[in-house]
């Protein structure tokens, strides 16, 4: 027969584990950082570096794992699902929240799948022309679509990625219609631009590093990079559109605070490494690429904002 007693000592006993987990020293075992994307590409030269950088504040290895598939979807949605419990983080572009629920919605993420940990990059956009293209500036564009609507191409590497939805937010400030070719890379878009296949191609600007074939006709930023100064801003040129792809750790909704926080700290610790900063350079990343949990959050926010007005009226398929 049961008593009050040997229920109670029961209900302590099966409450042993979890307090017994709750009091575990993290991490007490590797981390792993899934990238949802091929090897060999900038973003994943950015998380090995930062793997690498974070190791000996975390006091464990923390181990990569490319899992590519849907435009990132397959990867980020593995993260989604696993336990929440900071051993699997994923490192990807902040559109894991802004974008990838809207056109991946099979995948079952959703907006709050993750929790932001640190921003650890942010990647300028641009638009490019052969060096014999009429456009000039991006009024030259602008009057070009007006005189011959849907006309004038551009390429980028992919429907609803950034340099697509960066072209699609230029385009509703100019009011003009232009027709948009979707590729799988920037290389193939700045090929086909060369070649005279294309007007315009709208790519990640650090894409355009270290190439003298290419003209920047614009680049979507705040401010002009170090890397390219002669290169104008939308803005300059009288056009308030400024999207970047930013991105950086991310962990499953549900991870423990304490847990979140010692990411934070290494994270943000690795980013100040000269061997994280060095990797950032070469990627063409500014100087003020970090932010800590709450402002790479807030970031966050905004941009989920942002990209649902932009994703409405274009077509996934």
């Amino acid at each position: 027969m049961l008593t009050r007693r040997s229920l109670a000592a029961a209900a302590a006993a099966l409450a042993l584990p979890a307090v017994a987990r709750a009091q575990e020293a993290y991490p007490s075992r590797p981390v792993q950082i899934v990238i949802p994307y091929p090897p060999g590409n900038a973003i994943d030269l950015l998380v090995r570096a930062l793997a690498a950088a974070m190791q000996p504040h975390l006091g464990q290895s923390a181990v990569v794992l490319n899992r590519d598939g849907a435009a990132g979807a397959v990867g980020s949605a593995s993260v989604a699902r696993s336990t929440a419990d900071g051993y699997t983080l994923l490192f990807v572009p902040a559109l894991v929240a802004s974008v990838l629920p809207v056109i991946q919605a099979q995948s079952g993420l959703q907006r709050n799948s993750f929790r932001p940990i640190c921003q650890v990059f942010s990647n300028s956009m641009a638009l490019v022309v052969r060096p014999d293209s009429p456009f000039r500036t991006l009024r030259d564009v602008q009057a070009a679509a007006r005189a011959r609507p849907s006309q004038i191409t551009y390429g980028t590497l992919g429907v609803t990625s950034i340099p697509h939805l960066a072209m699609v937010q230029w385009a509703q400030a100019a009011s003009v219609d232009v027709e948009h070719v979707p590729f799988r890379a920037d290389a193939s878009v700045i090929t086909e631009v060369l070649a005279g296949r294309l007007d315009i191609g709208s790519i990640v600007l650090g894409s355009a590093a270290g190439r003298n074939d290419v003209r920047i006709l614009a680049v979507f930023d705040a401010q002009r990079h170090p890397d390219f100064p002669d290169a104008a801003t939308a803005m300059e040129q009288g056009f308030d559109v400024a999207p970047a792809s930013f991105g950086g750790l991310f962990a499953p909704t549900g991870t423990p605070d304490e847990r979140i926080a010692r990411i934070e700290a290494a994270c943000a610790a690795a980013a100040q490494t000269e061997s994280y900063r060095s990797a950032a350079r070469n990627a063409s990343q500014p100087a003020n690429f970090f932010l800590n949990a709450a402002d790479f959050n807030r970031r966050l926010q905004q941009d989920i904002e942002q990209k649902a007005v932009l994703l409405r009226g274009i077509t996934v398929q």
